[in-house]
C-alpha cells in the first residue's frame, strides 16, 4: 500500500447527490488529509497523522500546501478531426448564418472532408495531444466522438483509430459513435440512418468498438420521429444511449428521455416541459458552454435544471467549429457566474456527475474501492480553483494511483 500527503485539503465528494442542488455546506473536506492506495484504488481517505500511525504503507510526500480533488471527466467531446474551422468563426462572428457558411464551403462538411483526407497517422498524433492536454490538466477519463466521417467506411476507421489510442494513453479513452451527426450529400436522411443501422452497427459489435451511439436530434440534422426510430434500434442492439439535444429546439430531450439514453446533451433551448423530464428521469442534462462561447448562443439553463431536480454534468464539446476552447475548468467557471452555480456544484458536474453521463460509477469521488483518479492544485484553499476560471492549474495528476 501508498500513503499520500498531507494534502492542505481534500475534497472528497463523497455522499453529494447524483441530482439537484447542491450547496457548498454540503462539501466534505478533510483538513490535513491523506490518502491510502492500494493496486490503483482508493483502500481509505481521512487524517494524514492518522493514516500514517495505523498503516505501515509507503510513503509519498506532499511537500507543498495543495488541494485534491476527484479526477475531472469530460463526458462529451469530439477530439477526433482534422484541418482547422478559423474561417467559419471569422466568418460567424462577421454576421454570417450557419447556411451562409455551408454555402461557402464551411461548417461540419468542410470538415468531415478533411478529416477523411487526414492521414491515419496525423488523426493519432492529433488526437494523442489533445489527450495530453486535457491530461495534464486534471482530465482523466475523457469521451471521444466520432461524427467526421459520415459514411460506414470512414467512421469505422475513426472508431478503429479511438480504439487503437486508448490502449496506448495513460487516459481513459470513452468512444461514442456519432455517425448520426449530419446527412451526408449523398443520402437521404432516413436512408442514411437505415445505412449506419444495417452496415456499421454490427462491425461496431463485432469488433467491439464502442457500445455507446448518439445523434444530433435537429430539424437541419434528424427530426425528432427519426431519431426516435434510430435510438430505438440502437438500444435493441444493445448499446448505451446519448443524444445532441436541444441546441436549436427542444425536441430531441424527449427521444433522449423515452428511450432512457444516459445523457441529453447541449439543452440551450430547453423550456419548463423539458427540464422536469429530465429531472423525472435518470438521464443525465450535460451543458456544454464551450459551444455558447463559440456560437455566442444562451448557455444551458443550469440553474434550473438543478433547481427542478435533474442531474447536472458540464463538458467541453471539444471541437474545431462550435466549440474549439477545449478547456473543462474555464468554461465550467464561466457557467458558473452566469448561471449562479455553486463550487460544490460546479465540482459535481465535471467529475462524479459527469462520470454518470457516461454510465461509470467507479470514478470521480475520493472514497475507498473508487479509482485512485485525482488531481492536485497548488492552493490551501479550495475555493481559489474556481475564482481563477482555469488558469490555476493542476500541479499534480494522479491517474489510477500512478503520478504522471
Amino acid at each position: 500500500m501508498r500513503l499520500i500527503g498531507p494534502f492542505s485539503q481534500i475534497l472528497t465528494l463523497a455522499d453529494l447527490p447524483i441530482k439537484g442542488p447542491i450547496a457548498n455546506s454540503d462539501l466534505q473536506i478533510i483538513e490535513n488529509g491523506g490518502v491510502l492506495l492500494k493496486n490503483g484504488k482508493i483502500h481509505s481517505v481521512g487524517k494524514f497523522e492518522v493514516l500514517r500511525n495505523t498503516s505501515t504503507a509507503d510513503l509519498e510526500e506532499i511537500e507543498k500546501e495543495m488541494v485534491l480533488i476527484p479526477g475531472m471527466v469530460d463526458c462529451h467531446t469530439h477530439l477526433l478531426w482534422g484541418g482547422s474551422r478559423a474561417a467559419d468563426f471569422e466568418r460567424r462572428n462577421s454576421g454570417m448564418t450557419y447556411q451562409e457558411i455551408l454555402n461557402q464551403g464551411g461548417g461540419i462538411l468542410d470538415t468531415v472532408e478533411k478529416t477523411r483526407n487526414a492521414s491515419d497517422d496525423l488523426l493519432t498524433i492529433d488526437l494523442n495531444a489533445r489527450l495530453d492536454r486535457h491530461l495534464k490538466r486534471g482530465i482523466t477519463t475523457v469521451e471521444v466522438k466520432t461524427g467526421y466521417g459520415l459514411s460506414a467506411e470512414h467512421e469505422i476507421r475513426f472508431l478503429r483509430l479511438i480504439n487503437e489510442v486508448l490502449r496506448g494513453h495513460v487516459a481513459d479513452v470513452i468512444p461514442t459513435f456519432l455517425g448520426a451527426h449530419v446527412c451526408p450529400k449523398d443520402f437521404g436522411k432516413s436512408d442514411y440512418l437505415d445505412h449506419l443501422v444495417n452496415e456499421v452497427f454490427p462491425v461496431l459489435l463485432e469488433e467491439e468498438l464502442t457500445d455507446r451511439v448518439d445523434i444530433f436530434v435537429e430539424e437541419e440534422a434528424f427530426d425528432y420521429c427519426l431519431a426516435d426510430r434510430y435510438l430505438a434500434q440502437a438500444k435493441k442492439s444493445g448499446f448505451r444511449l446519448t443524444a445532441h439535444a436541444g441546441q436549436f429546439s427542444p425536441e430531441g430531450v424527449h427521444s433522449a428521455v423515452n428511450q432512457g439514453a444516459l445523457s441529453a446533451d447541449h439543452l440551450e433551448t430547453i423550456g419548463s416541459d423539458e427540464i422536469e423530464k429530465l429531472a423525472n428521469s435518470e438521464t443525465v442534462a450535460v451543458a456544454l458552454p464551450g459551444a455558447s462561447l463559440g456560437l455566442g448562443m444562451d448557455f444551458t439553463p443550469a440553474r434550473q435544471l438543478l433547481d427542478g431536480g435533474a442531474s447536472l454534468a458540464i463538458a467541453t464539446d471539444w471541437n474545431p467549429g462550435s466549440a474549439p476552447n477545449g478547456d473543462l475548468l474555464t468554461q465550467a467557471s464561466i457557467l458558473a457566474t452566469y448561471e449562479k452555480l455553486t463550487n460544490a456544484e460546479i465540482l459535481a458536474g465535471i467529475t462524479f456527475r459527469a462520470a454518470g453521463a457516461l454510465g461509470l460509477y467507479d470514478r470521480g469521488r475520493i472514497e475507498e474501492g473508487k479509482i485512485a483518479d485525482f488531481v492536485g492544485f497548488p492552493t490551501s484553499d479550495y475555493r481559489e480553483i474556481v475564482y481563477h476560471q482555469g488558469q490555476l492549474q493542476p500541479k499534480k495528476v494522479w491517474k489510477k494511483g500512478e503520478l504522471l
